[in-house]
């Protein structure tokens, strides 16, 4: 199993690449940053930095989204960070939530997304496609390589994944959940005449090693919150039971509403619906040993990268836990 650090791009931005050079010298193979550049800093340009003070840390956003850039200017971003850096890049990609909503738009629709992922994935690796109804190439690219990582959860978007992602990306780490979203990714991946041996299946979710559960759940809250917000999209389309998992829908029952000012944030006051069974779901919590059993049993089911949301009041600890004694059982 590879090992992530998710990270959001707060300003200073050399907190930033600090913190992702630090997770590179603890045994993390990923970089990641969230992408919604009106509640953060742009990460690509942040990106730059942190492939130059590192030297095999993959980094790339999860996840960006169809409409925040024209296809072409993420195609060439990724393009050109791979041109300096020896592709060292991976595209995470969804529909969009807080970078779409947060200037008052919708997420994309699955079509688009279904289109932008061919699109940049064939500009960034060189190839000739068609965008706006224009042959489009990008013609520097040498030797370009990128890999696509869907975000989903409900059944039309891990179709999607299974017919046409290099990558899925699931933000939850319960493990019934996994179970179901990865199996259904499979069977799609089979059905269009994929190998889903050749999809990476990616967990992502805050994780806090310590033995205060009452205030590790409390710093983690957020992230139900989160998550919420695609399962609240989920419900409105196929209702509170039948094809998507009742672990998933029940407990937004509470949900009144978010702000995506907090979005992300520990101590976020939209999330006080989200009770303690689901943050221990969800997320992982509690000493070492506890990290590495649930790693475990996400491995068993299939999982082969785990990206670790760092967003508490102790991450320099758990970072170092994971590096000394967590990935290394994993």
């Amino acid at each position: 199993m590879d090992f992530g650090v998710v990270l959001q791009t707060d300003p200073p931005a050399r907190d930033v690449v600090a913190g992702l050079t630090a997770a590179e010298d603890n045994g993390f193979r990923y970089g990641w940053t969230f992408d919604s550049c009106v509640l953060w800093q742009e990460p690509f340009v942040i990106y730059s930095q942190v492939l130059a003070a590192t030297k095999h840390l993959i980094v790339g956003p999860m996840v960006t989204n169809p409409s925040t850039r024209d296809w072409s200017v993420t195609a060439s971003l990724f393009a050109t960070l791979n041109d300096m850096f020896g592709n060292r890049t991976v595209c995470g990609i969804g529909r969009g939530d807080s970078a779409r909503r947060v200037i008052g738009q919708p997420p994309a629709s699955l079509a688009t997304l279904k289109d932008a992922m061919h699109v940049i994935k064939e500009l960034a690796e060189g190839n000739e496609v068609e965008h706006h109804g224009t042959p489009v190439r990008i013609p520097w690219v040498r030797d370009g390589r990128l890999e696509i990582w869907m975000a989903a959860y409900g059944p039309k978007a891990l179709r999607l994944v299974g017919e046409q992602a290099d990558g899925f990306i699931l933000q939850t780490a319960d493990p019934d959940i996994a179970r179901w979203t990865i199996g259904s990714v499979r069977d799609a991946a089979t059905a269009a005449g994929r190998d889903p041996d050749s999809i990476t299946m990616c967990v992502a979710a805050p994780a806090y090693v310590g033995t205060n559960l009452a205030h590790q759940r409390d710093q983690l809250r957020w992230f139900g919150g989160m998550v919420g917000n695609h399962v609240a999209d989920l419900v409105a389309r196929y209702g509170d039971s039948g094809v998507v998992p009742k672990a998933l829908t029940d407990y937004i029952k509470g949900r009144a509403g978010y702000d995506y000012a907090h979005h992300g944030r520990a101590g976020n006051p939209s999330t006080d619906f989200v009770p303690d069974e689901i943050v221990d779901r969800f997320c992982l919590v509690g000493p070492e040993s506890a990290h590495v059993d649930r790693l475990q049993e996400l491995k068993e089911i299939g999982v082969h990268n785990f990206a670790l949301y760092l967003m508490h009041d102790d991450k320099e600890k758990t970072l170092s836990a994971y590096g000394k004694n967590v990935i290394t059982h994993v």
